[in-house]
């Protein structure tokens, strides 16, 4: 057995991994389950994986290592810095969310949002508010949890088409989703590919913002008709929103994200307890009912992170940075740098559709991303960038992925409904392809 053939034997663990994920999603889909790719949990997907590469350890490796060493490697992978730096960041941006969610600042951009946009461009205006509650909250499915019944709401009185009303939730969830400094993409792709948060965030926004300027401009022209101010169920104080800008402009200039984070937790529950009607005495169980809501990824990160390590260990990363540069050989410095930067988003695009989860697709490519960006000489910031608009691309595009299905749910329609009015994801694609070729970061 070759060299080569070891390396290329060293991927079928990630292969089981993705066909068990998938294969379980299709089949489930098929028999009418609902949210049918999201009945396997991906931490219980992937034990299988592991088994088998710790196997291969055993059998591809020319000193046949046993079962204690292969354990050490998978240890070695789960306990890796960058591993358990992210699990801790994810921990802390889901109390944050948890608290302030619970503390009213939610409902208070809701209701500052509502109030002052105009009647006329509703669609617009929500893909907007969506697109700042992603940004501050981290996810994007809780904030088309939080912003679709309201819009179901509006298009009641309106003549909106669903579809439209629906499409604009799911891409301004995706756009803030992309952005924001505590979503689990963004924690993932900065610390996989080595990158800073707020480098990511700046170059995030090349890429995103003529984007939403053209799709503002798509919802602008759809319009609504005029209609009498919308009243939001809760009435609540603009002050209880402070935190999530607060937070936002602490990350952009820099400030240490844990740092960030404690000090977002803190002045919700404050500002909750003294402006509106939040228990300070239930902030204890709120920040770990917002650790429960982290336990799939934080599972996955570990559990990725060790299979990850074992398959480095086994040459089945080298082997696919090898077959990609193979592809390449023949181009100049110059094109190797644009052709990785293809590389990279096509990891982030395919694994995601084959995973519909943007997260997990991150962890899963993150270091072969890492090994065409350094061979490319294309910097952290901009891979890490990369990775997370492809999956978030196709994330919003997918008719199986959570945020279709739940956004088709709440406006009872379709998913592929949904995601053939979320211009977003669509206009962000042209815009990134044309960025990757018309400028180096």
């Amino acid at each position: 057995m070759t060299e080569m053939q070891k390396s290329g034997w060293a991927l079928l663990p990630l292969g089981l991994f993705i066909l068990l994920f998938l294969g379980t999603g299709i089949y489930l889909q098929s028999i009418g389950v609902e949210y049918a790719f999201y009945q396997l949990p991906a931490p219980v997907a992937i034990i299988p994986a592991l088994l088998l590469a710790l196997y291969l350890n055993g059998v591809l490796l020319p000193n046949r290592p046993n079962l204690d060493d292969s354990l050490s490697v998978l240890i070695k992978g789960m306990g890796n810095n960058n591993v358990i730096t992210m699990c801790l960041i994810y921990l802390l941006a889901g109390a944050f969310a948890s608290v302030a969610k619970e503390a009213g600042g939610v409902s208070a951009v809701v209701n500052l949002g509502i109030g002052v946009i105009p009647s006329a461009y509703l669609v617009a205006g929500l893909f907007v508010i969506s697109a700042i509650i992603a940004t501050a909250m981290g996810t994007s499915m809780g904030t088309i949890g939080a912003v679709a019944p309201i819009a179901f709401g509006v298009i009641e009185v309106t003549q909106i088409d669903p579809a439209v009303m629906a499409g604009a939730i799911v891409g301004g969830a995706m756009f803030g989703d992309n952005l924001s400094f505590i979503s689990d993409t963004t924690i993932a792709s900065t610390k996989t590919q080595g990158a800073e948060l707020k480098d990511k965030f700046k170059e995030n926004l090349i890429f995103s913002v003529p984007a939403a300027i053209f799709v503002l401009a798509i919802y602008i022209f759809l319009g609504g008709e005029p209609i009498e101010a919308i009243q939001t169920s809760e009435q609540t104080s603009a002050l209880l929103a402070l935190p999530y800008f607060f937070i936002i402009v602490l990350a952009v200039l820099g400030l240490n994200v844990f740092l960030v984070l404690l000090l977002g937790i803190l002045l919700s529950a404050l500002s909750g307890a003294f402006v509106g009607t939040y228990e300070i005495g239930s902030l204890g169980q709120d920040i770990y009912a917002g650790f429960a809501n982290m336990q799939e990824i934080f599972l996955l990160s570990l559990l990725i992170g060790g299979l990850s390590e074992l398959m480095k260990h086994q040459g089945g990363l080298e082997f696919l940075v090898s077959k990609i540069n193979k592809i390449l050989s023949k181009a100049s410095n110059s094109a190797l740098y644009f052709k990785n930067q293809v590389a990279i988003a096509s990891l982030g695009l395919v694994t995601n559709s084959a995973i519909a989860n943007n997260t997990v697709a991150i962890i899963v490519s993150g270091d072969s991303a890492k090994k065409l960006a350094t061979q490319g000489e294309i910097s952290p910031k901009r891979s890490a960038s990369l990775l997370d608009i492809f999956s978030c691309i196709t994330q919003g595009l997918v008719p199986y992925g959570a945020q279709a299905l739940l956004a088709a749910a709440s406006f009872g329609i379709s998913p592929l409904d949904v995601i053939t009015h979320v211009w977003y994801c669509v206009i962000l694609f042209f815009v990134s392809v044309i960025v990757m070729f018309a400028r180096k970061s």
